[in-house]
């Protein structure tokens, strides 16, 4: 009897699998579709009507994205003023929630739990509410055109407090206590014994943070008022109000654009989903 159910199973099992990666694939497909689309507008060269796929393969055009560089060389100065920005508010980002959390998680002291609420509701103050604020702050000091007015203001975040806290909590208060009976310090136990225990949420809030970082939009706008200190977001708008007419270099270079974070997604989706599930049944 267990046999032949299980000999009725294993078709049953096979088209369960069939109709799951069916459907993972067409997901796939309505996902990337518009990344396809614009590779496939950047492929076809200066044509007035493209289509939605190229129509002949053998005259796709890939010089294209060289001519994106000939045409604005300021594009190489916008990604390193990104990178360098997203670069330095995921270190601050790193700094900031480590050392909260881990006074949050270890620690005891007065207004402990008003400082967690307090961090919890900057979770809940829209950006655009701080927006003003941060850039009457940025005026005054005059840091308008340069990295600390584009980076200082984002070097500390609720988000990842919380995730860091929550993914802390995991750890084995025990480790903490014979760390310091056999006369660990307690900066000492975050560098050498947390943090190395906690890559994967640290490399969670990293990818986020340069992620939403790299992508920024009104807040480069409007602390930037030359060309050379623009991002790539600024720049690229800019980029295709100049050419609004030639579609194959304004796809070319949104994809110029969105290559590196689209690296970063791909080598770091373990950690990030990982990352981002632990410490969830612990509060």
């Amino acid at each position: 009897m267990s046999v032949l159910s299980h000999s009725r199973r294993g078709p049953a099992r096979v088209r369960y699998n069939i109709i799951i990666y069916a459907l993972l694939i067409l997901a796939s497909i309505i996902l990337g579709f518009p990344l396809i689309f614009a590779l496939s507008l950047a492929l076809q060269g200066p044509v007035p009507n493209p289509s939605l796929l190229p129509r002949d393969l053998t005259q796709l055009d890939w010089g294209v994205f060289l001519q994106v560089f000939e045409q604005q060389p300021q594009i190489i100065r916008w990604i390193f003023n990104s990178f360098v920005v997203a670069s330095g508010v995921t270190l601050g980002v790193l700094f900031t929630s480590s050392l909260m959390a881990y006074a949050l998680s270890y620690l005891k002291f007065p207004g402990k739990t008003l400082l967690l609420f307090f961090a919890l509701g900057s979770l809940m103050v829209p950006f655009e509410a701080t927006l003003i604020p941060n850039y009457l702050l940025v005026a005054r000091l005059r840091w308008s055109d340069s990295f600390q007015g584009l980076i200082l203001p984002f070097v500390a975040s609720g988000f990842g407090v919380f995730l860091l806290r929550q993914y802390f909590l995991t750890l084995p208060r025990d480790l903490y206590d014979a760390a310091l009976v056999d006369g660990c310090t307690r900066l000492r136990y975050l560098w050498s014994i947390l943090l190395p225990l906690s890559r994967p949420a640290l490399a969670t809030l990293a990818v986020y943070t340069f992620l939403t970082t790299w992508n920024q939009f009104y807040w480069p706008l409007l602390v930037t008022n030359s060309t050379e200190w623009r991002t790539t977001q600024v720049g690229i708008t800019v980029f295709r109000n100049f050419e609004f007419a030639v579609f194959n270099i304004q796809m070319a270079a949104t994809l110029i654009v969105m290559l590196p974070t689209l690296l970063l997604l791909i080598l770091g989706q373990r950690q990030l989903v990982s990352g981002l599930t632990a410490g969830a049944l612990k509060g």
